[in-house]
């Protein structure tokens, strides 16, 4: 039965991945993949991680199953960063650790489709995973634009969607450093959304990926404590992956939003059950480390200044990129008006090809480029090989 299937395209980054690394050229530059990258280029392990393996290297006295919930303390330890320590609504809300970001969306989109949600409303461009996953959960979906002409967000579709959206119905947004686009909410269209959501029946599903990258920890996370705020019912699906530097690790969590807290016991039956069913239980090594830091005050301080230095490098590439201004049809200076590691480009697929094959610049084909692969040995060829594709 298994000839029966028929073969499914690559996934374009991965291929991305391989081109760039059988390139001889050591002139090459990787703006495809979605990590963080210091200036001389390298992914580092943060110290904090360090220092947190190295505990749990000698304290940890077991390797016994956790249960489909995974760390229950770390989730514990991870919600005030999430939602602020003193959240009204902390009272009705509950997490379970799960699989990198990835699988926190999964997640929330299964427990969605089990609840009655038939259609989620999404943005685009998005990260190309919402569709994937949403096609394989057996949702419909129903996509607007998330730019608007004068390229900033386009606040006014997100809300004519959310007004418009019947019950069963639910919109997917991204919480901060919108992948790919970069573009986010300002804390005045933030409250208008929250609005919008507040007097609708609409269940908002919330992808906080990137928190901290952008302007701050708790200003990355505004928009979705705005939305938990006014609304009796939310999914949040988090990922540690970024803001830890553990991507191979994969560390994420679900938290749900429920109207009572009585509800609470049955939304996590039916949360440990899909999880149950589909991996099991978490893996524990990268969540554990996560615990060790945010039960430890000098780690977490270690980890936050380290953050802050990796989003003080972003904006830094940014404002460097800014500088060039206008390069043919493309306005550089926007990209200081945007947050996290992507911007899109907009740039053709010959001009995509030209700068791949001509100038070993490997970006993805939809022009969406990783702003954390620019650093200061290779900005000016980036920026003379976009000269030279736009002439």
């Amino acid at each position: 039965m298994l000839d029966q299937l028929p073969a499914q395209s690559p996934d374009a980054l991965l291929a991305l991945i391989k081109m760039y690394a059988a390139d001889p050229r050591s002139d090459k530059i990787d703006l495809g993949v979605g990590v963080y990258r210091t200036d001389d280029g390298s992914t580092p392990v943060f110290a904090a991680i360090k220092a947190a393996e190295a505990s749990l290297l000698e304290t940890q006295d077991s390797k016994s199953y956790l249960g489909p919930e995974g760390d229950v303390e770390f989730v514990r330890l991870l919600a005030p960063y999430v939602f602020g320590a003193d959240a009204a609504y902390s009272g009705r809300v509950e997490g379970m650790q799960t699989p990198g970001g990835t699988g926190a969306v999964r997640l929330a989109l299964a427990v969605a489709r089990k609840a009655g949600v038939t259609k989620v409303h999404m943005g685009v461009p998005s990260w190309p995973n919402h569709a994937q996953i949403l096609s394989d959960v057996g949702l419909e979906t129903s996509s607007f634009i998330h730019v608007g002409a004068d390229g900033g967000a386009d606040v006014e579709t997100v809300i004519r969607i959310i007004a418009a959206a019947a019950p069963g119905e639910a919109v997917l947004l991204h919480g901060c450093c919108h992948n790919p686009t970069g573009i986010d909410y300002s804390p005045a269209q933030w409250d208008r959304i929250a609005a919008a959501f507040a007097d609708s029946a609409v269940l908002p599903i919330l992808d906080l990926a990137y928190q901290g990258l952008g302007t701050g920890l708790d200003e990355d996370a505004s928009g979705v404590r705005k939305i938990m705020s006014a609304v009796p019912e939310a999914l949040v699906a988090y990922s540690c992956d970024k803001n830890f530097g553990m991507y191979r690790d994969r560390v994420g969590a679900l938290f749900v939003l429920a109207e009572k807290v009585g509800q609470l016991d049955a939304i996590m039956s039916n949360l440990n059950a899909l999880a149950r069913a589909s991996w099991s239980m978490p893996p524990d090594h990268g969540a554990a480390a996560v615990r060790v830091i945010l039960s430890d005050a000098g780690l977490t301080q270690l980890w936050l200044d380290e953050l802050a230095e990796m989003r003080a490098r972003i904006a830094s590439v940014r404002a460097q990129m800014a500088e060039a201004g206008q390069i043919g049809p493309l306005d550089l200076t926007a990209l200081a008006r945007e947050n996290g590691l992507f911007s899109m480009l907009a740039l053709t697929k010959d001009q995509i090809a030209s700068l791949r094959e001509d100038h070993a610049v490997y970006m993805a084909g939809s022009g969406r480029i990783n702003v954390a692969g620019l650093h200061s040995g290779n900005i000016a060829n980036f920026i003379a090989a976009l000269k030279s594709v736009t002439s």
